[in-house]
C-alpha cells in the first residue's frame, strides 16, 4: 500500500458523502412524496382535484423526514460556526 494514502479516512469521506450528497435530497423528496400522495381511481377521500387526501401518516413521515434534514442542515452550520 501507499503511505500517502490513508484507507481509512478515504472510505469514510466517502461514506459521509453518500449519505450527505445523496441521502439527504433524496430524504427530502421522501417528505415531499409523502405529502403528495398519487391520484386514486375515484376514492371517496380525494379532493376536488382528483388526488387523494393526505392522511396522518403521511403527514408522520414528511415530518420524520424533513426533521432529519433539518437537523442536519443545523448540525452542519454548528460544526462550521465552532471550527472557525
Amino acid at each position: 500500500m501507499n503511505s500517502w494514502i490513508n484507507l481509512d479516512a478515504l472510505w469514510r469521506i466517502a461514506v459521509v458523502g453518500l449519505l450527505t450528497g445523496a441521502g439527504l435530497p433524496a430524504l427530502f423528496a421522501i417528505g415531499v412524496r409523502a405529502l403528495n400522495p398519487p391520484a386514486g381511481g375515484g376514492e371517496a377521500g380525494e379532493a376536488a382535484t382528483g388526488r387523494a387526501a393526505v392522511g396522518p401518516l403521511g403527514y408522520t413521515v414528511a415530518g420524520l423526514c424533513f426533521a432529519v434534514v433539518l437537523a442536519a442542515i443545523g448540525w452542519g452550520i454548528y460544526v462550521i460556526v465552532n471550527h472557525s
